[in-house]
């Protein structure tokens, strides 16, 4: 267990809330259509990637990969990053947020579960509460942007209505149908346009068009060393 600060964006203005985050769950294959699904899937396997057990799945990773930094380091030039939303469980309530699943590509060849271990997960520091936004759920729009050098390109975008509802992806992964208090959930994500590469900037949203707002965050990939 370990403690994040986020800021809760309220129509009544802002919050601080601190929150003591449990466990990551990372929730994958999580679309609607399983045509689109079927796509991402396909261009994971492209790169090597096994298909799923099943569809949708929740891997674990460690909550502490979860930052709020503006960077990360990761071994190599083998990694990316995905836009997803993320829900958090908090004493009956449930927070909406925006999260990276920044991924070891080759190690995700061989073990999903591992590579979802081997980078930080950045996450934006403001938080939706999830009743204000539930009406208009399908409207929200998730986009990222990938920056090599000077060039930036749209890397992905869509909108929510392509993924398993809220309540849908909840009740398929957790017992009693309820969110943990103290539990961060990825959502799923969408595939990239171009096809998945590394960049050496990772920038994201969650865009609500009814309410006129975003949550953004951005991060550099400081690539290390390997050896052998």
């Amino acid at each position: 267990m370990f403690d994040l600060t986020f800021t809760i964006e309220a129509q009544s203005g802002p919050v601080p809330l601190t929150l003591a985050i449990e466990q990551l769950v990372i929730a994958g294959w999580t679309g609607r259509d399983p045509v689109a699904r079927d796509k991402h899937i396909a261009e994971l396997e492209a790169l090597g990637i096994a298909r799923p057990a099943t569809t949708p799945i929740y891997y674990r990773a460690s909550a502490r990969r979860l930052t709020q930094e503006d960077s990360i380091e990761a071994c190599g030039n083998d990694s990316s990053g995905e836009v997803e939303f993320i829900l958090i469980g908090w004493q009956g309530r449930v927070f909406v947020g925006l999260g990276s699943d920044h991924t070891d590509r080759k190690v995700e060849s061989y073990n999903v579960t591992v590579s979802k271990q081997m980078c930080d997960k950045p996450i934006a520091s403001v938080l939706w509460e999830l009743e204000d936004v539930a009406a208009h759920w399908d409207r929200l729009i998730l986009r990222s942007y990938a920056v090599t050098g000077s060039k930036r390109e749209l890397y992905q975008e869509g909108t929510l209505d392509a993924m398993l509802s809220v309540a849908e992806l909840i009740k398929r992964g957790f017992d009693g149908g309820k969110l943990p208090d103290g539990c961060a959930m990825f959502g799923g994500t969408f595939a990239a346009k171009g096809g998945i590469r590394p960049a050496d900037r990772f920038e994201f949203e969650l865009e609500d068009p009814v309410l006129k707002r975003k949550i953004s965050h951005a991060y550099d990939v400081i690539s290390l060393p390997v050896r052998g």
